[in-house]
């Protein structure tokens, strides 16, 4: 699918959504690749969404991934990479399918899950990394 009026709708949308959370908890960020290293590198764990505008999963996993950036909020840093935009991070990480949800630490991944998965594997895979107990490739 390629219109573009499609396209900046679900822009706006997922901005104002993202604007939406950070009222009720600390924002998810929009990652780049001028930003993202900075942000993987911040100290605490870092869960990164990689998504695109045109995927249906990565939209049904948004609200999935609000209410976990809300749940973790202050432990967990979350943000979102578009792999369309962003194309150079996703091929550093060989990102190949979407949505990836993979968690950093110390500027590593050190798990990851890909598609539409739900809530409950997701958190596991944060409680993991926060234990010490994950291992990524």
């Amino acid at each position: 699918m390629s219109d573009p009026e499609l396209a900046n709708i679900l822009n706006e949308k997922a901005k104002r959504m993202t604007l939406e959370a950070a009222t009720k908890h600390e924002p998810i960020v929009t990652l780049t690749t001028s930003d993202f290293d900075k942000y993987v590198n911040d100290g605490r764990p870092v869960f990164v969404d990689f998504w695109a505008v045109w995927c249906p999963p990565c939209r049904a996993m948004e609200p999935v991934v609000e209410r976990l950036a809300a749940k973790y909020s202050g432990k967990v840093l979350f943000g979102k990479l578009n792999t369309d935009e962003q194309s150079e991070i996703a091929t550093r990480y060989e990102i190949l399918s979407i949505p990836t949800f993979m968690v950093f630490k110390n500027g590593q991944p050190v798990d990851a899950t890909i598609g539409a998965v739900g809530e409950v594997a997701l958190d596991r895979l944060i409680q993991k990394s926060l234990n010490g107990s994950s291992a990524y490739r």
